[in-house]
């Protein structure tokens, strides 16, 4: 099941010793290197740091309620996780970064996104298109698969028209971050000759 990000935007947080509200979430941490989500930035009067954020791992259950974590000792500072701190200071903004296509056609910008509830890892994009092409369909959904690059002023994905397996000159690597290798084996061939 995917559901949309604005699930993740100004949820209470809350404690499993107290049941208190401790902070909420103000935006997910994205790495751009794999379009994962492994922590949010927290808002709240209570909070002994400012950013404070709380690490994916570090939810217990996300419920109606939101998310329920142990304590406030569960919230972290920047520099206390180095990974983090090397994705924080990414400073990446999924939301209205340009979306173009390998023939270098602005295809719109993302105005939201889905993600899978259990890893946290962003599936979908929903881009909204330019006024021109926006008359044909507003938005566009934009798989990770066919995610080409993220750089920090846009992203780069498949055109519609290009085929899916293009071959390349000798010695020339291809390479998709966010593409799994192929873990079927090989196709069979029996001639019944």
């Amino acid at each position: 099941m995917l559901l949309p990000h604005s699930r993740l935007l100004d949820v209470p947080v809350m404690s499993l010793q107290t049941g208190a509200e401790l902070a909420r979430t103000s935006r997910p941490i994205i790495d751009p290197r794999n379009l994962k989500i492994i922590a949010f930035e927290l808002d709240g009067e209570h909070l002994d740091e400012t950013p404070s954020l709380i690490r994916i791992e570090d939810i217990r259950e996300a419920s109606t309620l939101g998310f329920i974590v142990d304590s406030s000792d569960e919230f972290i500072g920047v520099d206390d996780v180095i990974k983090i701190k090397q994705v924080y200071t990414y400073d990446f903004r999924l939301l209205d970064l340009p979306v173009i296509d390998t023939h270098h056609h602005k295809l719109g910008t993302v105005c939201g996104f889905t993600y899978e509830p259990k890893g946290y890892v962003i599936q979908q994009l929903n881009v909204k298109r330019p006024f021109l092409l926006s008359l044909a369909d507003a938005e566009k959904l934009i798989h990770r698969s066919q995610i080409i690059s993220i750089k920090d002023d846009a992203i780069i994905v498949n055109s519609a028209d290009q085929p899916k397996s293009v071959a390349l000159p000798v010695g020339q690597k291809y390479q998709n971050p966010f593409r799994q290798p192929n873990t079927q084996p090989d196709a069979v061939q029996s001639s019944n000759r």
